[in-house]
């Protein structure tokens, strides 16, 4: 059960990965964010009162609160870095964020392994290679990497923040709820000051009404991702569930080629190649 939880997860984050970074290239990416996550909250707060999830509230769902202050932020950096470089680097390169719990249980006082010191390695290499040192061609570029990597850093600490804020099914529930609430509003938040700014919230045609099953698919299909990842933690081992879900950039990657038709450098293939190997032994260390 925690294998097939586990993949299912990595095939729903990966086809939201793709969903979102093709939005992201026809509306702002806040645009999408508040949108996607907008729709996801309406459908978490109907499962929250048909499954009484309301009983559950106390002070765990703090942490539910700050992930969804985080969650925005790393949302937008993530959609950003989609939108600019090849989705073949950006999603192998996100997927370090597993590095996070890694780096909470150091300070709780664990250390890492040999396999946890050589992912490390690895991923660094590969974070350099997935940038496209200048051997002929276009390199990605280096606001891409860092957006990229920021991404990585906010996904991290939402999956270690939504890890605390629930110990049941329904609690689960519920801390989604309330974290896509907060995303809600503090994107919301950030677009009006946008907008007062005189920045674009909108496309130039106006609101894309045509695009609204794609805003609910990608918020719906991350939603979905945590509910399943939470579901084959609590059913195995947290390593199997982390290594098999932590596969959701091949699912990204070969949508980008299936349907975009995307072509790496054999570098930047080999760096995002490497992250990815590079998250696996942090995962399994």
């Amino acid at each position: 059960m925690t294998a097939f939880f586990a993949l299912v997860t990595s095939l729903l984050w990966g086809l939201a990965d793709f969903g979102g970074g093709l939005l992201t290239r026809r509306s702002p990416a806040l645009t999408v964010v508040v949108f996607s996550q907008g729709i996801a909250a309406a459908v978490l707060g109907v499962i929250v009162l048909a499954t009484g999830g309301w009983s559950e509230a106390g002070p765990r769902l703090w942490f539910a609160f700050a992930a969804g202050l985080v969650g925005p932020a790393a949302m937008l950096c993530f959609y950003k870095a989609l939108a600019l470089g090849p989705m073949g680097v950006v999603s192998p390169l996100a997927s370090l964020a597993v590095a996070v719990p890694l780096a909470v249980g150091l300070a709780l006082g664990e250390r890492p392994g040999l396999l946890q010191t050589a992912g490390i390695a690895v991923a660094v290499t590969g974070v350099v290679l997935a940038g496209g040192p200048r051997l002929g061609g276009a390199a990605v570029q280096r606001r891409t990497i860092g957006l990229t990597l920021a991404a990585a850093l906010g996904f991290g600490t939402v999956l270690a923040l939504i890890a605390e804020a629930s110990t049941t099914v329904t609690g689960l529930f519920l801390a989604l709820f309330v974290q896509r609430v907060t995303n809600v509003v503090a994107g919301g938040a950030a677009l009006y000051v946008l907008s007062r700014r005189g920045g674009a919230v909108l496309p130039e045609g106006g609101f894309p009404w045509g695009t609204l099953p794609a805003l609910a698919f990608v918020g719906l299909a991350d939603v979905a991702a945590n509910g399943t990842y939470s579901v084959a933690v609590q059913h195995g081992p947290v390593t199997v569930a982390a290594v098999l879900a932590s596969l959701y950039p091949v699912v990204t990657a070969l949508a980008a080629r299936g349907f975009l038709s995307e072509r790496l450098r054999t570098v930047q293939a080999a760096g995002a190649g490497l992250a990815l190997v590079g998250t696996l032994l942090l995962a399994t260390g």
